[in-house]
């Protein structure tokens, strides 16, 4: 089984319509900012730095460059085309592999799995944006992926970051411009219980080895000139023992 083709075709409108400059939506934050934090939580878990990294919603590349800069061999990979095109416009020179793939498909995931071996995953901000029915798919995505020697690690938007949504989409002058296309889309986050996001990985056989609170940085700024944030919840996970 695989997403639901509301959620795939939702997603492909959305990166064919954006603009291909770094920053230009509204998580595509500097990596210092987000993948530059996480790794410092990430890294001390992992059992084998050397194994595969997947970038898993990769959408313009920004954080699987970042990570190509770190880790010897990184993968980009993304359910939709349009943004495995950005992806691959914006590093010409191919610092990492990027492709298309629907994760929440055991198929897929099976067979990158058999192509890579064990990976050690990063996906930022996706499980949340998953329509219902496919965060337990990809959950099992990300364990079959991970495998035995693999780690994963997740940050989502926490329960608390829907008050900031709901309150910026909800403006008297209208969302912040870069907000506005993603809820055009009909991508608005979903809201997911703080406490299902490590059942979700419980279930799909994996161990939550630690976990945390840290804000999510985008690229907009109130009035004031402040930046953003929204509080979100970060988990590393692999298999136990």
């Amino acid at each position: 089984m695989s997403v639901t083709s509301r959620y795939r075709a939702a997603w492909e409108g959305f990166w064919s319509e954006a603009p291909g400059a770094q920053g230009s939506v509204f998580w595509d934050a500097e990596p210092a900012l987000t993948a530059g934090r996480h790794l410092a939580l990430f890294e001390p878990h992992l059992v084998d730095p050397g194994l595969p990294m997947v970038d898993l919603g990769c959408g313009n590349g920004t954080l699987t460059r970042f990570l190509a800069g770190r880790f010897p061999r990184v993968l980009g990979v993304d359910l939709s085309a349009a943004a495995v095109a950005h992806a691959e416009r914006a590093d010409p020179a191919g610092q990492a592999v990027y492709r298309v793939l629907d994760a929440a498909d055991r198929i897929e995931a099976r067979a990158l799995h058999a192509q890579l071996g064990d990976a050690n995953v990063y996906m930022r901000g996706v499980l949340h944006q998953c329509e219902p029915a496919d965060r337990g798919l990809l959950a099992e995505g990300l364990a079959t992926l991970a495998g035995e020697r693999g780690r994963v690690f997740l940050a989502e938007p926490a329960e608390a970051a829907g008050l900031v949504l709901r309150g910026l989409a909800q403006r008297p002058e209208g969302p912040p411009a870069k907000l506005a296309p993603v809820l055009r889309h009909g991508i608005a986050p979903g809201e997911v219980a703080d406490a299902a996001v490590p059942e979700y990985l419980t279930a799909a056989g994996l161990t939550v080895l630690a976990s945390g609170e840290l804000p999510l940085t985008t690229t907009e700024s109130r009035p004031d000139g402040s930046r953003i944030e929204l509080p979100s919840t970060w988990l590393v996970a692999g298999r136990a023992g």
